[in-house]
């Protein structure tokens, strides 16, 4: 007898995925060869699909843990097909972060996948089930900055360069702010099963708020230095130049804003 779990169909990617993948994989090709003839417009794309498919990982590390951990309810939402029309919210998990992506160059999380947390067997399990989407952006922000911390930027056309150090900003900002222990973020999910019944019950009316005081206090002027100072420390770590994010951004916003004297020289050389 076929269960939630062993059908075919729930697991089987989608095409909705699929098409986007398309997308990232041709205009990253168009904007490493030069095909395209306006570089901002190829830029875009490249980074607007990677940075969905990256959301789309980010939500289907958290369903399958979850599905491993006890939550055979998952398959059937269509969790695992990484499709983000499945999505609990897709207007929050896809399109307002590429609302602020386009606004702003900020990786900002989303909530997608609705976990049913009283199936899950442990609370290290249940730790781990909200851990797994933001150390996924971990694992794919080191992969696409590997040409950077491995020194191996030889041949890489600069388009393509500054394409992946804008996409490694907006994976490093959505790592550290998906593990703030703020209500509603993964890092409060991290630590949420450990703490007493009566604190959980308690912080449970604000945790719809948590994300939009995150970015409330954001436009501080010094909690945003201090974030971005952070993240441009972690960038840095990993071999990408402030300048290359920021002409990566500048570049991405080519389409609708004039780009800085500096990275339009810069590209054009």
């Amino acid at each position: 007898m076929a269960t939630a779990t062993s059908r075919p169909s729930e697991r089987r990617i989608s095409p909705v995925f699929l098409g986007i993948a398309a997308v990232m994989l041709v205009t990253g090709w168009a904007v490493w060869t030069g095909f395209s003839a306006d570089p901002g417009l190829a830029v875009f794309l490249f980074v607007t699909s990677t940075w969905i498919v990256s959301l789309c990982l980010h939500e289907y590390a958290h369903a399958r843990t979850a599905l491993h951990g006890g939550d055979i309810s998952i398959g059937a939402k269509g969790y695992l097909t990484l499709n983000p029309l499945k999505y609990t919210h897709a207007l929050l998990s896809v399109v307002l972060p590429v609302i602020f992506v386009i606004m702003g160059g900020i990786g900002l999380p989303g909530g997608a996948v609705f976990i049913e947390q009283h199936r899950i067997r442990s609370r290290w399990k249940q730790s781990l089930v909200s851990a797994a989407g933001p150390l996924t952006n971990v694992a794919f922000a080191a992969v696409l900055t590997a040409p950077f911390w491995l020194g191996a930027l030889d041949g890489v056309p600069l388009p393509f360069r500054l394409a992946l150090a804008f996409i490694a900003l907006l994976e490093v900002s959505a790592v550290i702010l998906n593990f703030l222990p703020v209500p509603g973020l993964d890092g409060y999910g991290v630590i949420e099963p450990w703490l007493s019944y009566r604190v959980r019950r308690k912080v449970e009316p604000y945790a719809p708020f948590g994300l939009l005081a995150v970015f409330v206090f954001l436009f501080i002027p010094e909690v945003n230095a201090a974030f971005f100072g952070l993240v441009d420390t972690v960038l840095g770590g990993l071999g990408i130049p402030e300048l290359e994010t920021y002409c990566g951004r500048d570049l991405y916003t080519s389409l609708w804003q004039e780009q800085a004297p500096l990275c339009e020289s810069l590209v054009s050389e």
